[in-house]
């Protein structure tokens, strides 16, 4: 791999992973911080010191530098992977907008991989967007691949290519420990993303919202000895991003709308569902309300591309205050949550989170809410 230039627009936790992969490999890259104005050269021996963006961001080693647009008019291979914090209807202004500057200063004749998800059709919009600020024909004198990235562990097994065209150099980039990846169409791996998303949200709203009618104790308990109760506010939400790009590709409804909408609705049913059992909670142990601290504890990767959980963190703690004054947030798990005059229930978002306070807790007289699909309250 030798000496092939690569460039990673968006220094996200997913951009690094792959940029980190690449260097190792021996490719000459560069990563992009799009906050700051130059981009860093990443060598093999850095990329094995840091894991992660965090780590690499804390230490702040001294690495080699050059202008944006030097780095990307050298590039072969442009990865494109930012962090999109835009909700709603402005997700896709931003996106597009990061991505104009990201292919500006593109060269002929190289590729561009476009790591983000999209729904049906999004991958022709960019492909329009590359040639009209490029003034390049993608097939004739540029190249385009669709890679969603996801979990760090796993990458994905498809390369979606235009016309399905292969290309060997990025077939080696991408290949991990000899797992074979093969090239497909973008309209099939489209399809092949939407099949996994809709998949795994379609089980998990039916364990959602067959838990919601547990009532009795007998049943409940019998529930929460399954698997399914390790799964945690965090869990579910991953991919909440890439079902509302999905929802985004459709106008009218059809049964595939119902689907995406069915999950999106699930989700945040789950949510007004544990904001209950708080409530619950509250009556039960005869707390007031003003006598009473929310500590919600999810630790988040704040470098991530998709923002969706952070947007999840913060809509739940406004719609908690609706009813308690005193609702916090604790990002990280390096808190103490123990020195409160009031009575503390303590909210665990994501598996570490709740091993993090069982660990912590000792005799205090916290009240732990587990955000799994029962709700579990442990007092």
């Amino acid at each position: 791999m030798g000496g092939v230039k690569v460039v990673v627009y968006g220094l996200s936790t997913e951009g690094y992973t792959i940029a980190s992969q690449m260097a190792i490999k021996g490719a000459d890259v560069y990563i992009i911080d799009e906050s700051t104005p130059s981009a860093i050269s990443l060598k093999a021996e850095i990329a094995k010191t840091y894991p992660n963006v965090s780590s690499l961001k804390e230490d702040e080693p001294l690495l080699a530098m050059e202008p944006i647009d030097v780095a990307i008019s050298k590039a072969q291979y442009l990865f494109f992977t930012p962090r999109i914090r835009k909700t709603g209807q402005d997700t896709k202004t931003e996106i597009h907008s990061k991505f104009k500057d990201a292919v500006k200063s593109l060269k002929k004749n190289s590729s561009v991989i476009f790591a983000l998800p999209t729904g049906f059709g999004g991958n022709n919009e960019n492909i329009s967007l590359l040639e009209h600020v490029t003034g390049f024909e993608v097939g004739k004198n540029a190249s385009y691949f669709y890679y969603p990235l996801e979990d760090q562990n796993k990458q994905p097994d498809t390369i979606g290519s235009f016309n399905g065209k292969e290309d060997s150099k990025l077939y080696d980039l991408l290949t991990i420990d000899k797992k074979e990846k093969r090239f497909v169409a973008i309209s099939s791996a489209e399809h092949f993303h939407a099949i996994k998303i809709l998949s795994r949200f379609s089980s998990l709203c039916s364990v959602l919202e067959v838990c919601k009618y547990a009532q009795d104790e007998i049943t409940k308990n019998d529930l929460s000895s399954d698997d399914f109760q390790k799964i945690f506010l965090d869990e579910m939400v991953n991919g909440l991003f890439d079902i509302k790009s999905l929802g985004s590709s459709f106008e009218g409804t059809n049964t595939l709308m119902y689907l995406i909408n069915g999950s999106v609705k699930g989700i945040d049913g789950y949510i007004k569902r544990l904001i209950d059992e708080i409530r619950i909670t509250l009556k039960k142990n005869d707390l007031k309300a003003s006598r009473t601290k929310i500590a919600l504890s999810w630790t988040l990767d704040q470098h991530a591309m998709r923002g969706d959980k952070i947007e999840m963190l913060q809509n739940l703690t406004t719609r908690l205050r609706d009813y308690i004054g005193d609702v916090e947030a604790y990002e990280d798990s390096n808190y103490d949550l123990f020195h409160s005059d009031k009575t503390t229930i303590v909210v665990a978002c994501s598996k570490t989170d709740f091993e993090h306070i069982e660990k912590t807790k000792q005799d205090s007289n916290l009240i732990v809410v587990k955000a799994n699909p029962l709700c579990e309250t442990i007092q």
